[in-house]
């Protein structure tokens, strides 16, 4: 059992290295964007990405998971499941490739871009070639084929950061809304080419009766996907039609995508605990004492998180300097989105019951619920108070979808989970951070750098309080 456990770990930390490591570069590059592109033009960037975001899911058709399954399924043959599940995203990725290609000019004025037919190119050839892509990068994974799978991805990202930086820094055009896209569409067409050997070895052969039983169980589990990435991003989809302004709504759209993009260091934590967490909760899930285990890694996990969320809050006249001045106008939302992604690490924990006891279905529920609380906020309030209302439709949506997963997994798998512990958790976060506002306004505070010490002490003030209350579970976890 060792040895299994053992590569399962090692693989674990070497996908995690490559996935992080694009977030903290797609973060540093936020000082450049938010000084170099006004908020309209950052706006424009973010718009399109929310495009590319959603429409991901859609071109790979739920092959990736389809072919893991197949690639293992007795008389399939992993060759042909390949084969298979690239010739048809291949085949969709080019017609759209194409379809992008002739109808670019007019797509581009229809979306209020004339002039700008390359945006809609770049946003075609990104989406063709991560599409095959990304069955290419499964291959990897069923062949366990880790570090090449991080060589390629990191390959990828630091081809982003090259562009980026010569685009902007080097190229003498005066710089401009397109240069993101142009950036990210050279990584995924370097990316595509580091693959032709493996294209090379590739028969490019239909079975039909394979490929209809793939789909069939492919295109289920992108539909069930979808849901989860359109919460994430419809808020940005809806700025054009919904926002206060029909003329502003590119800059209102820049301006909040930066201040969220402040809230990504709690993202950043919890992408980094989901990568360690998931698969020590699966590797335990048969220990007698595991849902008490579970129950304790929440504690935790929620006492971290309100460290991380002071962190951020008490020391944001710092962190916001990362945005241009223009952009800083949003960093009000910046504790809003905080409690959002905190909210979102909680449900990945409390998400355990129906992982572990198969009903997954549940999650397409779950995150249905979310998608209409989202849908509903941006729609009513968006007009009136423009990004306001994405952030707590975030806010909002995430709770719904917690308190749902807490309230059905106490119902059909029950974890002992001390709700009124973790509650007191964020009553601590909150007197803490109403101690700052209130100290903020006192003559003490009156300038940065007492106004900064005062902070410090009160971070640690809330370590000093938070570490006697977690040092009975941590003796518990001890003995586990």
């Amino acid at each position: 059992m060792a040895n299994p456990l053992k590569q399962l770990a090692g693989e674990t930390a070497i996908y995690g290295l490559s996935t992080i490591l694009a977030r903290i570069i797609n973060f540093l590059f936020v000082p450049f964007y938010t000084r170099l592109l006004t908020t309209a033009e950052y706006g424009v960037v973010t718009e399109f990405m929310a495009y590319i975001a959603v429409l991901q899911v859609v071109m790979v058709l739920g092959l990736e998971t389809g072919c893991f399954r197949f690639a293992n399924k007795e008389g399939c043959s992993p060759k042909a499941v390949y084969s298979n599940a690239l010739a048809t995203v291949t085949g969709l990725g080019l017609a759209f490739f194409a379809a992008m290609i002739v109808f670019a000019e007019p797509l581009a004025g229809l979306l209020g871009y004339a002039g700008y037919k390359s945006m809609m190119i770049y946003l075609g050839g990104i989406l063709a070639s991560d599409s095959i892509t990304a069955i290419l990068f499964a291959k990897l994974r069923q062949e366990h084929k880790a570090t090449r799978f991080a060589v390629l991805k990191t390959v990828k990202i630091l081809t982003e950061t090259g562009a980026n930086l010569f685009l902007f820094f080097v190229w003498p055009a005066q710089p401009d809304f397109s240069y993101p896209l142009l950036a990210t569409f050279i990584s995924c067409v370097v990316c595509l080419l580091l693959f032709v050997p493996e294209l090379l070895r590739f028969r490019f052969e239909l079975d039909g009766d394979l490929l209809k039983r793939m789909l069939a169980y492919s295109i289920p589990l992108m539909i069930a996907g979808l849901p989860g990435v359109a919460n994430d991003f419809l808020d940005r989809i809806l700025f054009r039609w919904c926002d206060t302004s029909s003329e502003a709504w590119r800059s209102s759209l820049g301006v909040y995508q930066a201040a969220v993009k402040l809230a990504v260091i709690m993202n950043l934590f919890i992408q980094m605990f989901r990568f360690a967490a998931e698969p020590f909760f699966f590797q335990r899930s048969k220990d007698k004492k595991s849902k008490e285990l579970y129950a304790v890694v929440l504690e935790f996990f929620t006492a971290f998180c309100g460290l991380v969320f002071l962190g951020v809050i008490l020391y944001i006249d710092i962190i916001s300097l990362l945005l241009g001045r223009d952009f800083r106008s949003g960093v009000g939302v910046v504790p809003i989105m905080l409690l959002s992604y905190m909210l979102l690490g909680m449900q990945f924990n409390v998400s355990m019951w129906y992982k572990l006891s198969g009903k997954t279905g549940m999650a397409i529920w779950i995150t249905m619920a979310g998608l209409f609380v989202t849908a509903v906020i941006n729609l009513t309030f968006m007009p009136t108070y423009s990004y306001w209302a994405s952030a707590f439709g975030h806010l909002a949506s995430y709770l719904v979808m917690f308190v749902l997963c807490a309230a059905l997994g106490a119902k059909y798998n029950p974890f002992p989970y001390r709700w009124g512990r973790i509650l007191g958790f964020f009553g601590l976060m909150g007197v803490f951070y109403l101690a700052a506002f209130l100290l903020d306004k006192t003559p003490v505070c009156a300038s940065l750098v007492p106004k900064l010490a005062v902070h410090t002490i009160l971070i640690i003030g809330y370590l000093g309080v938070c570490l006697p209350l977690l040092k009975p579970g941590y003796r518990k976890l001890s003995t586990m």
